[in-house]
């Protein structure tokens, strides 16, 4: 039976098995095992604030208030989507005029990413104050959600998702206090694969299991088409957001990238039927086109940005086959990856060499001190030539002229090669003439 709380709602299974120590959550060796980055903390007495980032039932909720255990610190809660800065204000403001625990206060935000970067600044002076020990948690990637001021006041600890030795401890841990699973050797690891690495999944299909009467199935144990009909999921189409999920579109991306549309339809048609989002295909057929084909086929780009137009537009199943139409484009593309190995070489010279000014040539001087210090001085308007081609420099003078374009001889990059030699040329030519 379900435990019922003092409201009279029933508390779901995930709850009720909640981890009540350190060493109940699995999966997370690296963090809690003897030389874990948690346990070093934990001995050393002194709390840090840390962001835990994984993936969802991978054990975030109950590591934070397990953590807050560790240093007997009292536990205060809250989350972006229920709770916004005036209620970190007021929780700020409590702990500030009683304190809860001499040892201080543990903040949990959950899906703290979802507050704003602006509104992420709110936090920093409590915990450069000490007032608050925050412990953040996100399912998404915080280079790209947090700011970097409180990123740099964070300890980033990254969850693994759970594999399938922590997902059957889990199952026995239920077992324990439940009673077996009635389900032969094969559905038990059909139920932990359907799981996906999501602990707190697993337990919800468990309550699925543990809700059918046991004479519709004549007390026997559950088989895998049994399982299958009991979870009114088929095994084959269940792709969550964990491996499969990436697993899947990495076949999709290197069957294009191999310039094959018939695998390459095979894997699209996989995601879809597994019930992926198909915006999120869309948004990867995008970056294909520009990774793996770039200007070897100038249209490839315009086209995989149409296809997720007309989707967006029709919805499924009618936008599916606009999709389809752009993987079969990409996977018959020449394929060239010139353009994104010159943007990462620029991008390394250019993280290198920050600290060189432009060349005063180029530089506007909309005022008569800049003016006079030479901005623009010299500066030739390239359209208003005869060949529309000055051949000034436009790199840092103490950089000198670098190279990191290199079109390949097939597609258009035919045309743009063409195109590079000829003002190669011209460079070299008026760099002779003005000698």
């Amino acid at each position: 039976m379900n435990l019922i709380n003092r409201k009279g709602s029933i508390i779901p299974l995930a709850e009720e098995l909640r981890p009540s120590s350190l060493d109940e959550i699995y999966g997370q060796d690296h963090l809690l095992g003897p030389n874990g980055f948690i346990t070093r903390i934990i001995q050393s007495k002194k709390p840090l604030s840390i962001l835990l980032w994984g993936p969802p039932g991978s054990g975030k909720t109950s590591l934070a208030r397990l953590y807050a255990k560790a240093f007997n610190m009292h536990f205060e809660s809250m989350s972006p989507v229920f709770s916004g800065i005036a209620d970190l204000r007021k929780l700020i403001q409590t702990v500030e005029a009683t304190p809860l625990f001499s040892q201080g206060t543990v903040l949990f935000v959950d899906e703290i990413h979802r507050f704003n970067k602006a509104q992420q600044d709110a936090f920093l002076p409590f915990i450069e104050k000490g007032t608050i020990v925050l412990v953040g948690a996100t399912a998404e990637n915080p280079s790209f959600y947090l700011n970097n001021a409180l990123l740099s006041r964070l300890r980033v600890l990254v969850l693994n998702p759970l594999d399938e030795d922590a997902l059957e401890k889990i199952a026995l841990r239920y077992e324990s206090k439940k009673g077996p699973l009635p389900l032969t050797e094969e559905a038990r690891k059909e139920l932990l694969f359907l799981s996906q690495g999501d602990g707190r999944y697993l337990l919800n299909l468990i309550e699925n299991i543990r809700s059918v009467p046991p004479e519709e199935f004549k007390n026997h144990l559950l088989d895998v088409p049994e399982l299958d009909q009991v979870l009114q999921k088929r095994a084959a189409l269940f792709d969550r957001a964990g491996d499969q999920h990436y697993n899947l579109i990495s076949a999709l991306h290197k069957s294009v990238r191999g310039s094959d549309p018939d695998a390459a339809l095979y894997w699209f048609a996989r995601m879809l039927e597994g019930g992926e989002e198909p915006l999120f295909i869309a948004r990867r057929l995008i970056r294909m086109a520009s990774e793996d084909i770039g200007l070897a086929d100038p249209q490839a780009l315009p086209l995989t940005v149409a296809a997720k137009d007309a989707y967006e537009m029709l919805g499924s199943p009618e936008g599916e086959l606009a999709l389809a139409e752009a993987v079969v484009y990409l996977a018959l593309a020449p394929k060239s990856i010139s353009v994104y190995a010159a943007y990462g070489a620029a991008r390394k010279v250019a993280a290198e060499t920050s600290q060189y000014d432009p060349p005063h040539i180029i530089l506007n001087a909309p005022t008569t001190l800049m003016k006079k210090q030479g901005y623009g001085k010299g500066y030739i308007y390239d359209p208003d030539t005869p060949e529309s081609f000055s051949g000034q420099e436009y790199f840092p003078e103490k950089l000198g002229r670098q190279s990191f374009y290199e079109p390949v001889e097939r597609g258009f990059e035919r045309e743009m090669s063409k195109r590079l030699r000829y003002f190669q040329n011209l460079r070299e030519k008026k760099k002779e003439e003005s000698q």
